[in-house]
This record gives C-alpha cells, sequence and structure tokens, in this order.
C-alpha cells in the first residue's frame, strides 16, 4: 500500500474538489439555481449552505424519514429548499427568519421549487417564535443556522421540541477554528463556545463536531441526537 502524500492546500483546491464531486453527485436542479441567484440579486449575503451540504441535508431528511421538520433561519430558503425535498408528500417545515425581506424572497423561491404547501415561514425574532412552537417532542429533526450569538438558545428549545431519537445541527461552529483561539474575541463565535460550554455536560444530548471544507472554506456543523 502506498504511502499518501499530503500537501499544502488552498481554499481554491477545496472549491474545485467541491465542483468535481459535485458533478457527479448532485443533478441539476433549476429552482434550486433560481433561488441563489434571485437571493444575489434582491443584495441577500451569499452565506446559504453549499450544494453539497444542502445535499447532505436532503439525504439525512431521508434517511431519519422525517415527517416534521423545525429551520431555525431561512435566509432566502435555499437549504429549506433542499431539506423540503427530502420531506414525504405528508410531511411538514417550519422555517424562523427574521427579516420580512428575506422572508418575501424565500416565499417566491420555495414557491417556485413547488414546496409551498410544505412549508410554513414564521418572521419574527426567532428566540421568541421559536418558544411559541409546539407540542414538544413533535419534530424529527432541526436545523440551526442562525444568529450565532442566541445558538444555545435556539438548541435548548430545539431539544423541547425534537422527539427522542431526533436530531439537531448547528452549522457554522468551527468558523476556520477561530473557536477554539482564545484570544479571537467576536460575538459569533462566542455564541459557538456558549453552545458547547452549556451541552458539555447535558445528558438529554449525545454530540459531535465534524470539521468541513470546501468552497466556502473551513467550518464545521455540530450533530447532536436527543436520548
Amino acid at each position: 500500500m502506498s504511502v499518501q502524500q499530503f500537501r499544502a492546500t488552498k481554499l481554491e483546491d477545496w472549491a474545485q474538489s467541491d465542483e468535481y464531486h459535485n458533478s457527479f453527485l448532485i443533478r441539476k436542479d433549476e429552482a434550486l439555481d433560481s433561488a441563489l441567484q434571485t437571493s444575489s440579486e434582491n443584495g441577500l449575503p451569499d452565506i446559504a449552505v453549499t450544494s453539497a451540504q444542502g445535499k447532505f441535508l436532503k439525504l439525512l431528511v431521508q434517511s431519519l424519514r422525517a415527517r416534521k421538520i423545525l429551520e431555525v433561519g431561512t435566509l432566502g430558503g435555499y437549504s429549506t429548499i433542499w431539506l423540503a425535498q427530502g420531506l414525504s408528500d405528508d410531511g411538514e417545515l417550519i422555517t424562523l427568519e427574521v427579516s420580512e425581506k428575506h422572508a418575501q424572497v424565500a416565499r417566491g423561491n420555495i414557491e417556485n421549487a413547488g414546496l409551498a404547501s410544505k412549508v410554513k415561514l414564521i418572521v419574527g425574532n426567532a428566540p421568541e417564535t421559536i418558544k411559541e412552537l409546539g407540542p414538544a417532542e413533535s419534530f424529527d429533526l432541526a436545523f440551526i443556522d442562525a444568529d450565532k450569538q442566541n445558538n444555545f438558545t435556539y438548541f435548548q428549545e430545539s431539544k423541547r421540541l425534537v422527539k427522542k431519537g431526533g436530531v439537531i445541527i448547528v452549522d457554522n461552529v468551527v468558523r476556520y477554528g477561530r473557536v477554539a483561539d482564545p484570544t479571537y474575541l467576536d460575538d459569533r463565535v462566542e455564541g459557538v463556545r456558549t453552545l458547547l460550554k452549556g451541552i458539555k455536560d447535558d445528558t438529554e444530548v449525545d454530540a459531535t463536531t465534524i470539521g468541513t471544507v470546501g468552497e466556502k472554506g473551513y467550518d464545521g456543523f455540530l450533530y447532536a441526537i436527543k436520548l
């Protein structure tokens, strides 16, 4: 067996890697492409999940046979579409968004994808609106990708809402390794640290962080199961 040869890499190498793998594994989807284009044309920030990550979310929904999903952070609806595509015909996705402008763009994108009947978009301050959701233990999956400062609040409420054995994913928890650097001070990074500290001794969940690298850089997500 030959020894793996390692070399220094740049972000461009990983973007090329994503593009190569996606060319085999992700089919062309006009609704998803349109969602990205429409979001960009309306001035939304380019912070949606990558297509590879979106496909992972869809596959996870299908693997769990999820019928009810919670998403915190809609943006332009790109990840919403990926998640909803994995749902069965009678499935439901509730997504929370603070910005009325973002929500308006997302509604158009979701409708264009033919998924409006499966998606309920709630506009408002998510740390408050999430507390109004229920009943408890009625969701199969929660995907958290919103303001990082409130990560722990979103996680605690998601833990209340998902069923035992349900999955909670929190995106952007590595942030180029800055979360582990005590000298790096940033509200978003501190929000991740607060989340990790809150989960450390929580016996109601089991969790791990998976580091990722791709076209949008070095990051990672937290994957938790409610016990």
